[in-house]
C-alpha cells in the first residue's frame, strides 16, 4: 500500500481515479479547491483538503503527509476560458503545477503522474490519428501550458531526478462529468437532452474529436503507476468522431431528437483531433474497451439518475 496524492481528485476523472485507488488499498488524499470538483465525489475513506494547488498551503500538506506517489490532475480545463482569459489558465496550469512539481523534489516523492491533454496540445495535426512524436503547436492558451509544464516535468528529472510519465488524454467523457462543472461537449448534450432543453453546437458539427470513456483512463493511470517511462502517452480510441455522430449516438439510445441551435464557430478550437494510442499499447499494455455507444449509454443512465 502507498499514499498517493490525487490533485483534482473531487472533479470527474480525479473522483474516479480515487475510488480505483482505494478498491486497490492505497491511502489516497486530495487536494481541490471545488471550483469545477464536488466534494460529494470525494470517497469517504480519502482525506480532503480544499486548497488551491497554487496556494502556499502546498507545502505544508506536502511536509505533513510525506506522499509516495502524486496524480496531479487539478487544473483550469476550459480551453474557451483559456482563450479569453489566459493569465489565468496560465497562473493555475503552470505557476499551480509548478508550485506541486516543486514540493514533489523537495519531499522526495517517488514519481508525479501528469494529465496533459492530446485533444489541445498537437493543434491542427497533420498526421491522423496523431501519435507521441508529431509536431506540438497548440491552438489555444491551455493547450500551451499543458505543454509549458510537461517540460517543466523533465526539466524536473534531468535536473533534480523526479520521476514521471506524462499522460495526454483525448476527450474523456463519462459520470461525473457535469454541466457547470469539467463538461465536456458529451456530458453537455447529454445533460440538456435528458432535460428535454435545446444545446448549443458551435460550428458545422463536422469537427472531429477523439473520445475515451473515463473507465479507460482510469486504467491508464492505475497501469502508470508502476511503470518507468519518462515520456508522454496518449490515451484515447484511435477514432475521429464528428458532433453529429456524437448527436446520432445520444439521440439513438435516448430514441428521440435533440433539440440543437447552430451557432458559428468559436476562435481557438481545432477542426480535427483524433490520438493513436500506439504506445499505450507498447507501453502500458493499454487499449480502450468502452466504445462510444456503450459509453454514451452508462453515462445518459447516470444523467438520468441525476434528475431524479
Amino acid at each position: 500500500m502507498s499514499k498517493i496524492l490525487v490533485t483534482g481528485g473531487a472533479g470527474f476523472i480525479g473522483s474516479t481515479l480515487v475510488d480505483r485507488l482505494i478498491s486497490l488499498e492505497h491511502e489516497v488524499v486530495v487536494i481541490d479547491d471545488l471550483s469545477s470538483g464536488r466534494r460529494d465525489y470525494v470517497n469517504p475513506s480519502a482525506k480532503l483538503y480544499e486548497v488551491d494547488i497554487t496556494s502556499e498551503k502546498i507545502a505544508e500538506i506536502f511536509e505533513q503527509e510525506k506522499f509516495d506517489f502524486v496524480y496531479h490532475l487539478a487544473a483550469q480545463i476550459d480551453v474557451r476560458r483559456s482563450v479569453s482569459d489566459p493569465e489565468f489558465d496560465n497562473r493555475v496550469n503552470v505557476l499551480g503545477g509548478l508550485n506541486i512539481l516543486e514540493n514533489c523534489r523537495a519531499s522526495k516523492v517517488k514519481k508525479i503522474i501528469m494529465a496533459s491533454t492530446g485533444g489541445a496540445i498537437y493543434g491542427e495535426a497533420e498526421e491522423i490519428p496523431t501519435t507521441e512524436n508529431s509536431p506540438t503547436y497548440p491552438v489555444s492558451p491551455y493547450g500551451i501550458h499543458k505543454l509549458t509544464l510537461e517540460k517543466y516535468l523533465n526539466y524536473y528529472y534531468q535536473v533534480y531526478g523526479l520521476n514521471y510519465t506524462v499522460l495526454r488524454f483525448a476527450n474523456v467523457y463519462g459520470p461525473r462529468q457535469f454541466k457547470g462543472g469539467e463538461a465536456g461537449v458529451i456530458a453537455i448534450f447529454i445533460a440538456n437532452a435528458v432535460q428535454g432543453i435545446s444545446s448549443q453546437q458551435f460550428g458545422d458539427g463536422l469537427q472531429t474529436r477523439d473520445f475515451v470513456y473515463v473507465d479507460d483512463v482510469v486504467r491508464a493511470l492505475i497501469l502508470s503507476l508502476e511503470i518507468d517511462c519518462r515520456s508522454e502517452i496518449n490515451i484515447g480510441s484511435g477514432i475521429e468522431t464528428t458532433l453529429l455522430d456524437v448527436r446520432r449516438a445520444i439521440e439513438a439510445a435516448l430514441e428521440e431528437k435533440m433539440l440543437i441551435e447552430e451557432k458559428p464557430a468559436k476562435d481557438g478550437e481545432q477542426r480535427r483531433s483524433c490520438l493513436s494510442y500506439a504506445r499505450a499499447q507498447a507501453v502500458l499494455n493499454w487499449e480502450p474497451e468502452i466504445n462510444l455507444i456503450e459509453g454514451v449509454g452508462r453515462t445518459i443512465a447516470w444523467a438520468k439518475g441525476q434528475t431524479r
